[in-house]
């Protein structure tokens, strides 16, 4: 039996619309309009010109889209296989100080960006990786994995120990096991350690400037320029860009989870 919506829920609902879409509706006219000069009640006039500027006249901005998406999922995809390993330890295992490697392992997401990047751009310059596309990754990956390091650890503490157990009794080699057994019941933990993995990476600024040195384009970097100029034209639409990107892929993510677990009967 279907249950009445209070009226409670329903402003709180609202209020949580509005909160959210507001601002969304905001930059959509900002993008469209030629000026919106204050404190006028809205834009004096309407054009096209920061739609034809972004995606006809700029030739660094659909670069910078495809290099933030290509380091992000790199950084997601290194991030969960380093962090697979230790996450199985940790949540299996009971041995001493346990606790105090645990949060040290998790300790990189307490540190001032400042200071993790001084640290680690001194270690990538005697490693010949500053300005790389492989120097991105690796800093992002060492800054950002505690988020998929904990969603593993959680993912681990679900699966029963007899499952892996029953799988090695009949033969199945370590690898395999963690393939066929233990990774697809890690597809929740995946599923929500990966997008804030791929969400912090991608709005990261400030280290992959610092690495990058500007010779790997990113989305941020490209928008940085525009938010603290006076066109609000078109950072208004570069904004809502950079918000469509990461909602995009999460939809793919989700109907593809959704299809696995349909495929395993698990809907």
């Amino acid at each position: 039996m279907k249950k009445n919506v209070s009226w409670k829920n329903l402003i709180t609902l609202t209020f949580l619309f509005f909160i959210f879409i507001t601002p969304l509706l905001v930059l959509l006219i900002l993008a469209f309009s030629s000026s919106w000069r204050y404190p006028g009640p809205g834009p004096e006039s309407f054009s096209l010109r920061a739609f034809s500027y972004v995606f006809r006249e700029s030739p660094g901005f659909f670069s910078s889209v495809l290099s933030s998406m290509a380091y992000s999922l790199t950084t997601t995809v290194t991030a969960a296989v380093i962090c697979l390993l230790p996450a199985r330890a940790l949540a299996r295992n009971d041995f001493p100080m346990k606790g105090f490697i645990e949060g040290l392992l998790l300790s990189p997401v307490l540190l001032p960006v400042m200071t993790f990047s001084m640290g680690i751009h001194i270690i990538l310059l005697r490693w010949g990786l500053t300005g790389t596309f492989s120097g991105v990754v690796i800093v992002l990956t060492l800054y950002n994995y505690p988020y998929m390091l904990r969603a593993l650890i959680v993912g681990y503490q679900q699966i029963p120990p007899t499952m892996t157990q029953t799988a090695r009794n009949l033969g199945a080699s370590w690898f395999y096991t963690l393939i066929r057994v233990e990774l697809p019941m890690l597809t929740p933990a995946l599923s929500a350690g990966g997008p804030i993995l791929f969400l912090t990476a991608f709005s990261e600024y400030y280290l992959v400037f610092l690495i990058g040195g500007g010779a790997v384009p990113s989305l941020s970097g490209y928008l940085f320029p525009f938010i603290s100029g006076s066109d609000h034209s078109i950072s208004s639409l570069l904004v809502l860009v950079f918000l469509t990107v990461p909602l995009l892929l999460f939809l793919v993510q989700d109907i593809i989870v959704q299809k696995l677990y349909r495929k395993r009967n698990l809907l």
